[in-house]
């Protein structure tokens, strides 16, 4: 059993993390500014697993408070979760990005550092891979250019997780490439509730099944893919969750840097997706083809030989599951969070 951080544990990804955490013994400190997020998730983490947990309202860029918690909890590891992630949004916010996401690991690292803590796995992002990569993506490919300030505050925190593991040979950093986690928790009481309009594409579908909106817009159908939508590697959060207990149980016991892809390595269309929504759900979702977003890739998706092989981590949860899992938490809370 271990005593681990989760910095941004209330949020989406994290909380469903947390669950698998201390399903597997571990004792979980969540650390969270609730900026993006809700304590409410936390209850429901609680309401799943029967067992505490322990939350402190904070920010990671707080270097003496995250040290005070470091210290105080005996923390072995860290699970870095929290930044902000909005692609669109971090194009017109690029400093709050970069103060958020870059600034707020240095001070997580100089806390560490401090405390004798030496583990950390990073929430990173496929975007690292940049859009001139051949898919599938490979963990050996080199970090390409990348084409927004999300994804470059994700490449410069990769750079700065791996030259702290260079200069320091008993650290152990593992950097997480997600490609598109979708889905909810099985139960319905945890999932994702993005604040404003949905930026991906699964909670805008099941926002418009629901009613709270009249109709999903495709962005192109004139992709060089299979139905001319834009294809992504989608997986079940809980499958990525568990990517993560994996990887502090494992990683956090060998020192160097471990780099990951997690991901399904099967490609979904837009189109598809839409239509597995409708299928499992019986339920309509009227949409209409727009013009192509700039910047939008036509598909990608992942290799994960490389996690199968070393952390025996392979996805579990198909697509009917992810679609299902979706629904049933958007029918439970139709206004998320929000009672």
């Amino acid at each position: 059993m271990s005593q681990i951080l989760v910095t941004g544990g209330a949020g989406y990804i994290g909380s469903h993390t947390v669950v698998e955490l201390i399903i597997a013994g571990h004792e979980v400190v969540v650390l969270d500014n609730l900026v993006n997020s809700s304590e409410q998730s936390l209850r429901q983490v609680q309401e799943i697993t029967g067992k505490p947990l322990t939350f402190i309202q904070g920010d990671v860029r707080d270097t003496v408070k995250v040290a005070e918690i470091l210290a105080t909890h005996d923390i072995d590891s860290v699970i870095h979760f929290a930044g902000l992630k909005a692609v669109a949004e971090s194009v017109n916010k690029p400093l709050e990005y970069y103060d958020t996401n870059v600034n707020g690991t240095l001070s997580l690292c100089s806390a560490m550092h401090k405390s004798g803590v030496k583990s950390i796995i990073f929430s990173s992002s496929a975007t690292v891979y940049g859009a001139e990569a051949p898919v599938p993506y490979v963990e050996s490919m080199p970090r390409g250019s990348t084409s927004n300030p999300y994804g470059e505050s994700k490449a410069i925190v990769e750079r700065i997780l791996t030259d702290l593991a260079h200069a320091n040979p008993d650290w152990s950093v593992s950097l997480l490439r997600y490609f598109n986690p979708i889905g909810a928790h099985p139960s319905g009481l945890i999932g994702e509730d993005p604040k404003g309009i949905p930026n991906n594409l699964l909670p805008f579908i099941t926002q418009v099944a629901i009613g709270r909106r009249d109709k999903l817009s495709i962005f192109g159908n004139d992709y060089p893919t299979e139905d001319g939508t834009c294809e992504r590697d989608y997986l079940h959060v809980v499958d990525l969750a568990k990517g993560h207990q994996v990887a502090a149980e494992k990683c956090a016991q060998h020192s160097g840097v471990h780099t990951y892809n997690l991901g399904t390595g099967q490609p979904v269309s837009v189109l598809n997706m839409v239509k597995a929504f409708e299928k499992a759900n019986n339920v309509s979702v009227p949409f209409t083809f727009e013009t192509r977003r700039q910047g939008d890739l036509a598909a990608f998706w992942a290799d994960t030989a490389k996690i199968q092989q070393e952390l025996n981590w392979t996805a579990q949860h198909s697509l009917e599951d992810m679609v299902r899992d979706a629904w049933r938490w958007q029918r439970q809370n139709p206004n998320g969070y929000e009672t």
